[in-house]
């Protein structure tokens, strides 16, 4: 569960920040080559910018569920080809079927002999089977895309804000440090699933697509997951509408080095 969670957490965290890159790279491209000036004309920025993050969006999507169906058919296939090396009977379960027609001596014989034929490989696979993998896979197609469209709309509106990439590093700190953050409060998370600190960060928009994916594989209540679920969608929205006031108005903007204070200048135009 642990080793399933922190993969699950810093996959997301990985492809967010690559996938939201690429966005922000293209945003700046299309500005400093003044295509946007042509594009812009036929559609509005807002629409420009919700196609380049749903687009790049969808090819992390067709990724994910390409890796997905070729690792179940490996594991099958590995697993049918090779089934001695998988072999995995837990003593409860013999136990259970044991005990009715077998004595005392006869069981710990019969536990011995299976004992024998375990493997390491078998018992990860038995381990692996206890998780919700359904739920486990939804949870991170859900939580992937969730943290992608809210952190995308954030690198769109830097990317359109900047004329080249050495500018962007004043901007990109307040976005990093959520996720970095995140990352560094895995090793406590696991530790301690259930408690205060946990909750909250699978809770928090900004912190919860990698918390959570920590959390699932030791069981959350439903309730959790969906509350998480629904601020993650609010603070998409809220995101998208800050990114966008931003986007409309830089993606415009040439020669000239943007601050915060002409940012928040930017969010007031009623325009």
């Amino acid at each position: 569960s642990m080793a399933l969670g922190i993969f699950s957490g810093i996959l997301i965290y990985f492809f967010v920040f690559l996938f939201g890159s690429q966005v922000m790279r293209g945003v700046m491209e299309e500005k400093t080559n003044r295509i946007v000036e042509i594009i812009v004309s036929s559609v509005k920025p807002f629409q420009l910018m919700m196609g380049k993050i749903l687009g790049i969006a969808l090819v992390g999507l067709t990724q994910f569920s390409i890796w997905i169906i070729l690792t179940f058919a490996i594991v099958s296939g590995v697993r049918a080809a090779m089934p001695d090396t998988f072999r995995f009977t837990p003593q409860e379960q013999i136990y259970v079927t044991g005990s009715q027609s077998l004595n005392p001596a006869e069981l710990q014989e019969r536990m011995e002999q299976v004992q024998q034929h375990n493997t390491a490989a078998g018992q990860v696979m038995e381990s692996l089977g206890a998780i919700n993998f359904p739920l486990m896979i939804m949870s991170f197609i859900f939580y992937f895309l969730g943290g992608y469209l809210l952190y995308a709309a954030l690198f769109a509106a830097i990317g359109a804000a900047v004329d080249n990439e050495a500018d962007t590093q004043q901007f990109m700190l307040p976005i990093t440090i959520p996720m970095i953050f995140s990352i560094i409060m895995a090793q406590m998370v696991m530790n301690n699933p259930f408690g205060p600190v946990a909750y909250w960060l699978s809770i928090i928009p900004f912190t919860s697509p990698i918390i959570m994916m920590v959390r699932i594989p030791f069981g959350v209540p439903y309730i959790e997951i969906l509350l998480s679920a629904l601020l993650l969608i609010a603070g998409f929205l809220a995101t998208t509408w800050i990114a966008a006031r931003i986007y409309r108005t830089g993606i415009l903007m040439y020669g000239k080095k943007v601050s915060y204070k002409e940012i928040w200048k930017w969010l007031r135009y009623n325009r």
